[in-house]
C-alpha cells in the first residue's frame, strides 16, 4: 500500500464515528420501525418522528449510501437487509445497542480516552465525576437504555452459547448479574429438566418475570434481587457470569468470585462468558472492547492465561475453554 492510499484508508477509519452516530440517531428515532416492509419519504418520516424534513433527508441519504437504507429515484426510502437489523422486533435487533452507544454521556467518556492512556485511570469517572454504575443509578432513563442494549446483546449470543455447551446436566442454574433474564430464559427453554435463579439488582430484574413468562419458563425460575458484592443465593449447580468480569479490576473480581465460590455446590461449575483476547495482531473486535472497558466501566478484557490466574485467585480451576462465536467464549471452571 502506497502512502497516499494509506492516508485515505486511515482518514476513512477516523471518520467512521460519523456513521456510528448516524446509525445511533436512526435507532433513537425508530426509523426502521416506521419504514418496516414498505417505503416512506423523508417528509413522511419527519412527520412521524417530529424532525426537520430536510435534515432528516440528509441523514437518510447518507445512511442509504452506507447500505442501511435504499433511496429510490422517486425519493422514497426502504430498508436493506442490513438496515432490517435496526427494527426493534428483528430477531437479532441491533437497535438497542445503537441507541445506547450514541448517548451523549457515553460519547463524552470516549472523548476522554487520551486521559485514560496518559494516566491508566478511568475516563468515565474523569468526565463525569463518578463511576458508570453510580451515574446510571442516578439517571434511570440512561440505565433503562443500557439494560435494553444488554438484553438485546444477550439474545444475540444465547444461540451461540447453547450450540456450544450442554446445560442439561445442571438441576439448578443461577445467572449472576443476569439482567432482565434473557440468557437464562433461553437456557431454561433448552433444558426443560432444570430450574433457574436469576440474580441481579432489584431494579434490573424488575421486568424479568415478563421475559420468563413469554419464554414459557416462568414456573421454573426464581427471580432474586440483591448485590453480588454482598452474597449470592446458595445451592446452584451451575453459576453463569456473562460479561461481568470484564467490567471490573482483578481485586473486585476476586471478591465476586469468592461469593460465587461460597454459593456454588461442591461439584458445581462456574461458566464465564467473555471474549478471550487473541494473539498479537488479531482479534480487533475484542481489543477495542478492551479499550471500552478502560474508558467506561474501568475493567478489562483478558487473555486465556489471565482468566486462568484470575479464577484461581477466586477459588476456581479452569477445566475448559470453548470458543462459541466471534464475541464470546465459554470458560468452564470448578471449585478448587
Amino acid at each position: 500500500m502506497d502512502s497516499r492510499t494509506a492516508a485515505f484508508e486511515l482518514i476513512r477509519m477516523v471518520n467512521e464515528y460519523r456513521v456510528s452516530q448516524a446509525i445511533s440517531v436512526a435507532a433513537m428515532l425508530g426509523l426502521a420501525d416506521h419504514i418496516k416492509d414498505g417505503t416512506r419519504t423523508a417528509a413522511e418520516l419527519a412527520r412521524l418522528t417530529k424532525t426537520h424534513p430536510r435534515a432528516l433527508y440528509r441523514l437518510l441519504r447518507a445512511l442509504a449510501a452506507a447500505g442501511i437504507f435504499h433511496e429510490a429515484d422517486d425519493g422514497r426510502f426502504s430498508l436493506t437487509p442490513l438496515g432490517g437489523a435496526l427494527r426493534s422486533n428483528a430477531e437479532h435487533s441491533a437497535a438497542p445497542w445503537a441507541a445506547f452507544v450514541g448517548r451523549p454521556y457515553y460519547r463524552q467518556a470516549w472523548s476522554d480516552l487520551l486521559y485514560s492512556i496518559e494516566t491508566g485511570k478511568n475516563a468515565f469517572r474523569h468526565a463525569h465525576g463518578k463511576g458508570v454504575w453510580e451515574y446510571r443509578a442516578g439517571h434511570p432513563e440512561e440505565s433503562a437504555i443500557f439494560d435494553r442494549a444488554m438484553a438485546a446483546n444477550s439474545r444475540g449470543v444465547a444461540a451461540a452459547i447453547l450450540a456450544a455447551y450442554d446445560f442439561s446436566r445442571f438441576p439448578v442454574i443461577m445467572d449472576v448479574g443476569g439482567g432482565q433474564g434473557v440468557l437464562l430464559a433461553e437456557v431454561l427453554a433448552a433444558t426443560p429438566g432444570s430450574r433457574g435463579i436469576l440474580f441481579d439488582q432489584p431494579h434490573v430484574v424488575a421486568p424479568a418475570a415478563a421475559v420468563m413468562t413469554a419464554k414459557g419458563v416462568g414456573d421454573r425460575c426464581e427471580i432474586v434481587g440483591g448485590d453480588f458484592f454482598a452474597a449470592l443465593p446458595e445451592g446452584a449447580d451451575a453459576l453463569l457470569l456473562k460479561w461481568i468480569l470484564h467490567d471490573w479490576d482483578d481485586e473486585t473480581n476476586i471478591a465476586i468470585l469468592a461469593n460465587c465460590r461460597r454459593a456454588i455446590q461442591a461439584d458445581g461449575r462456574l461458566l464465564v462468558f467473555e471474549a478471550v483476547l487473541a494473539p498479537p495482531n488479531e482479534g480487533a473486535t475484542a481489543k477495542f472492547a478492551d479499550l471500552n472497558m478502560l474508558v467506561a466501566p474501568g475493567g478489562e478484557e483478558r487473555t486465556a492465561e489471565e482468566f486462568r490466574l484470575l479464577l484461581a485467585k477466586g477459588g476456581f480451576e479452569v477445566t475448559a475453554m470453548i470458543e462459541a462465536g466471534p464475541r464470546i467464549s465459554i470458560i468452564e471452571a470448578r471449585p478448587a
